[in-house]
């Protein structure tokens, strides 16, 4: 059970983290960590949909990457998300991530071109190659990456060592129970669907990966705590108040990203700026939504936690 008990627990999302002028914050990336390191998560997903990091540079998702380990000092577990749009440059910063030393590497598929499975295992492998040291999680997405991981797909990639798990975000719950039993006993199955993390932890995930986590860590903390000391009920009483929460995160005119980041300046002080565009900064009218929503999460982890 080496993988499972590794990689149990709650993974935030790490987000973006910019000044005033939109680069990328060195120091805002540290404060960010800091606040994880003192919300009792387990450990941080770093540069993946929650980071931008399809509109970030290779040289910005490195010192993201850099200021976060630098920070946590190992407190942390974390995973490296180091899929590009091309093999050459997934290649280098997975090789960049094992150099700092991290847990695992992961990677989405890749997009806009419908490329054929052979094709998709040969760019994961290629990643693989280029960290040999170090874990290779699988990123199934398929709302956004257009491409599922299929069965025959998994096994294909189960014959790479270094392949341990799966980060599942599609939304079918029994999708995790199919990875897990394909990979075995020790074959790690994160819940990415934050709204069912409940319900995936029931069918077998280690543990969660999720872009709202960062907004209300104690909740997921709490959560997870129950779950595993089998109090069922009330862990979905804390999902059913979460579900609530993302329904108003997702609701504003601005993206979802910038509603969470607004909420945790309103609720931490923390200052780590909007969103790159394309993504949609918030307006007037989604700061209120912001305001509402800081205070139904003080309310409930005032309640629950």
């Amino acid at each position: 059970m080496k993988n499972t008990e590794k990689y149990a627990g709650i993974t935030p999302a790490f987000y973006a983290c910019y000044d005033e002028k939109g680069e990328v914050s060195p120091e805002r990336v540290r404060a960010l960590t800091r606040y994880f390191l003192a919300a009792g998560v387990q450990g941080l997903y770093v540069n993946g949909s929650s980071g931008e990091c399809i509109y970030l540079s290779k040289e910005e998702r490195k010192c993201i990457l850099e200021n976060v380990c630098a920070e946590a000092e190992g407190k942390l577990r974390i995973i490296a998300h180091v899929a590009c749009n091309n093999t050459r440059d997934s290649e280098e910063l997975a090789a960049h991530a094992e150099g700092l030393k991290v847990d695992a590497i992961a990677s989405i598929p890749p997009i806009y071109f419908h490329l054929p499975a052979y094709s998709i295992a040969e760019y994961w492998n290629k990643i693989s190659a280029a960290a040999t040291n170090t874990d290779f999680i699988i990123y199934n997405i398929p709302q956004l990456a257009g491409v599922s991981l299929t069965q025959d797909l998994c096994k294909e990639m189960l014959k790479n060592p270094r392949v341990i798990g799966v980060k599942n975000s599609s939304m079918p719950v029994q999708d995790i129970q199919t990875f897990k039993a394909l990979g075995g006993e020790d074959f790690v199955v994160f819940n990415g669907p934050d709204e069912q993390f409940v319900g995936g932890r029931a069918m077998g995930a280690v543990g969660g990966i999720g872009g709202t986590y960062g907004a209300m860590p104690e909740l997921f903390v709490k959560m997870n705590k129950l779950f595993l000391e089998n109090k069922i009920a009330e862990a979905r009483e804390i999902q059913i108040k979460v579900n609530e929460i993302i329904a108003l995160l997702c609701s504003g005119h601005g993206n979802m990203y910038a509603m969470i980041k607004e909420v945790l300046r309103l609720r931490k002080g923390l200052e780590i700026g909007s969103v790159r565009s394309p993504l949609t900064p918030l307006t007037a009218e989604d700061k209120k939504i912001a305001e509402k929503t800081a205070k139904v999460i003080g309310d409930a982890v005032a309640h629950f936690c």
